[in-house]
């Protein structure tokens, strides 16, 4: 559908859900705001995960929504703000029904089954091989908009910058190499086994002289803690933090490694060298996604990205994953 670039001066944005998620649907910004160069552009997101795209300069306003909002509730909101246009990239029942009520003129989705009769302009509905960053971006084709760049935003607050600085300076991290660990993920099967961390950040220690800086959040202390009190001095543990906090002490990380989870995307997204280690999800598609990131997978198990949220065997993505093999991928990357 051919829409005069002029017509559009609200758009809205609406990804729920998932830290990770809306951090790699932040890949449309750029070419949206180079295609209608005089709209606003707004988000919608639930509560939690309105700090994914808050700081961001290419965001207007983050409206929020809770997970069990009634929709014709959610949609009313919408309609108040008189959008011109929106892009549904979620696109699931729930999200479906809020853009069908919305009363939005332009209304984009993907094309899944049972769905469609949301949107008035459809994207293809096969995800494809690419990865699912660039699928956000099946969106804009529908619209003719062209894509000049693949950039992921985020953004790290002031507020949350001195907090980074003064937990750096503390503890005398300014000029040291700083590795970063990230040892949460959203599923139990894609947590890296605890003595497994410890054997990575040993050989890390050893053979590039850096300092760990073990990040977690909630459901990650007492890994951790394991880890900490088995690296003794060479590692240091990051004080209970929000997540923009953490977002933060990423930033000032010389390289991060993390499971597949969302602050292993925010670091990909802030710039940092990421290494993602992955098991039950595929890499290529979930991947921390920059020219500064790769990942490790022990990809000759048959039950090799099996998509369990938990794990029916012995884990043996994880425990069997060799440290040397991780180690080399760091080494590839600090000389990137």
């Amino acid at each position: 559908m051919k829409i005069n670039p002029s017509e559009i001066n609200k758009i809205l944005c609406i990804k729920p859900r998932g830290i990770g998620d809306i951090v790699l649907s932040t890949i449309i910004l750029d070419n949206l705001v180079a295609h209608y160069p005089n709209a606003k552009i707004d988000y919608l997101t639930e509560h939690f995960a309105k700090h994914s795209v808050t700081n961001n300069p290419l965001v207007n306003k983050v409206l929020t929504m809770h997970k069990t909002e009634f929709v014709l509730k959610v949609a009313w909101r919408i309609r108040k703000e008189k959008y011109d246009m929106l892009i549904d990239l979620w696109s699931n029942p729930r999200s479906a029904q809020i853009t069908f009520f919305s009363g939005v003129k332009y209304r984009v989705g993907y094309a899944y089954r049972g769905r469609k009769y949301a949107y008035n302009i459809l994207g293809t509905s096969g995800k494809g091989d690419h990865h699912s960053a660039e699928h956000n971006l099946e969106l804009l084709k529908p619209l003719g908009v062209n894509i000049i760049s693949k950039k992921l935003h985020y953004y790290v607050g002031n507020l949350e910058k001195i907090f980074a600085d003064k937990f750096f300076n503390d503890n005398n991290l300014d000029g040291e190499k700083v590795f970063g660990i990230i040892p949460a993920g959203g599923w139990d099967s894609k947590r890296c086994d605890k003595e497994k961390w410890v054997d990575i950040c040993t050989e890390s220690v050893n053979k590039f002289n850096c300092k760990i800086l073990v990040l977690w959040g909630p459901g990650d202390e007492s890994d951790a803690q394991f880890i900490k009190s088995k690296l003794g001095e060479n590692c240091l543990l990051a004080p209970k933090s929000s997540l923009q906090q953490m977002a933060a002490m990423i930033s000032e990380c010389d390289l991060v490694i993390a499971n597949d989870s969302g602050p292993m995307h925010i670091a990909a997204a802030l710039g940092v060298k990421t290494l993602g280690i992955f098991g039950p999800t595929n890499p290529k598609a979930h991947g921390p996604y920059s020219q500064n990131s790769d990942y490790v997978i022990k990809d000759d198990l048959d039950c090799i990205i099996c998509n369990k949220l938990i794990c029916p065997f012995q884990h043996e993505c994880m425990r069997e994953l060799s440290t040397d093999t991780v180690i080399k991928k760091v080494s590839s990357l600090i000389n990137r």
